[in-house]
């Protein structure tokens, strides 16, 4: 699938760093360093801005070295970035560590998934059909 993209970021395009990859690495786009306190948020730009066909959309998640090694993840994660939008996209950072992190121009700061999507319509219902699982949830099916 090809999909418009305008860089107006010193950086390359997002890419698939392997054949099975299934996201593309986002990078800070920044004039200088951002410092992160603990449990301190950002937006960072990246200087894209993309246009994707109707019917998909472009999930932003956090890059799981950033977070298993450094505490630092997307707050909204997976933010959603609509076909409709044409502005910058922008990822936005928390520090969940107990250290500052600086965040420099050109770093890896997230990951970004195309996905496809239905729209839905609503079938109003009295009752649903009976499962095995029924109403339980949040930890029903097993003992963790």
């Amino acid at each position: 699938m090809q999909v418009k993209i305008i860089n107006k970021s010193a950086h390359k395009l997002p890419h698939y760093e392997t054949e099975a990859s299934a996201g593309m690495d986002l990078r800070a786009n920044i004039s200088e360093a951002v410092t992160l306190k603990p449990l301190e948020r950002t937006i960072v730009k990246t200087g894209l801005f993309i246009e994707l066909p109707v019917g998909y959309e472009a999930q932003v998640r956090p890059r799981s070295g950033l977070a298993a090694k450094k505490g630092i993840t997307v707050l909204n994660a997976p933010g959603t970035i609509d076909a409709d939008y044409r502005g910058e996209i922008g990822v936005i950072l928390v520090n969940l560590s107990n250290d500052e992190f600086t965040i420099e121009n050109g770093e890896r700061v997230a990951q970004m998934v195309i996905a496809k999507h239905e729209h839905i319509s609503w079938d109003e219902v009295e009752t649903l059909e009976e499962t095995t699982r029924g109403a339980g949830g949040f930890g029903s099916t097993g003992n963790t």
